[in-house]
């Protein structure tokens, strides 16, 4: 079954994340879905991608409601294969333009900053909690964008940001609502055909950084650590963890 609602034009593709009752969380089968569709994208040289979310928000993150039947192995495979979407839409020679809307958390916020141009509805949310449990997924690309200063700000306590700081750090460059879209679709459709594509292709090549190993070596340190399995249990279950740790003495 797919999780993607896909719209084909000649100027854009529009790529929904489709799993409204689940807040379009990133399973293992989505994110699959997602890469093989980007792969498409570009053999298929598409001008402009449209990546949105079905529902509540645009995407609730990492999708941690099976985490407890994976191995640690297969959890470092799972976000191995997220940052590997991360990469093929921050590689990707479409303009891409993430339409945010809702609360977003984790690895949601990361698809976001993977993208070209990053617009969000009035009253978004976004909140990135990875390195509550010791993960190091996307904050180098988040560094880039907002700055060191910001994104340490930001990452340490892993405070939720709304849309009006996002938009003073240049997370995000633009805010409509959602009625706007086909507004958002034309300007990034003008922004994209600007040039030739011959003239385009080179200003990404020239332009594009190249931190993709440094990335992916940062996700993979952190994920393989010890102890994953724990962390992310402590981060979903704080109060439990505690009694854990802190056991109440017995009494007679």
């Amino acid at each position: 079954m797919s999780l993607l609602a896909i719209e084909k034009h000649r100027e854009y593709w529009s790529v929904t994340l489709n799993r409204p009752e689940k807040l379009n969380a990133l399973s293992a089968e989505l994110v699959e879905q997602l890469i093989t569709v980007f792969d498409e994208i570009a053999a298929a040289n598409v001008p402009v991608v449209i990546l949105q979310g079905e529902g509540r928000c645009f995407s609730a993150g990492f999708d941690m409601s099976d985490v407890e039947r994976f191995s640690e192995g297969d959890l470092l495979l799972r976000f191995v294969r997220v940052e590997t979407l991360l990469q093929r839409v921050a590689a990707s020679p479409a303009l891409t333009v993430a339409f945010a809307h809702g609360k977003n958390f984790g690895a949601g916020v990361d698809l976001i900053a993977a993208c070209n141009l990053r617009v969000a509805a009035p009253g978004t949310t976004f909140r990135m909690p990875g390195l509550q449990f010791g993960l190091v997924l996307g904050t180098g690309r988040f560094a880039r964008i907002v700055g060191q200063h910001e994104a340490k700000r930001i990452l340490e306590t892993s405070e939720t940001f709304d849309v009006h700081r996002a938009f003073g750090n240049c997370f995000i460059e633009r805010v409509a609502p959602l009625e706007q879209r086909d507004h958002v679709i034309a300007d990034a459709v003008a922004r994209a055909t600007s040039l030739p594509a011959a003239s385009r292709a080179l200003l990404s090549d020239a332009l594009r950084e190249h931190h993709a190993d440094a990335d992916l070596a940062a996700l993979v340190r952190s994920a393989a650590e010890p102890g994953l399995k724990h962390r992310i249990d402590a981060y979903r279950n704080p109060a439990a963890s505690t009694r854990s740790q802190h056991p109440q003495k017995e009494t007679s």
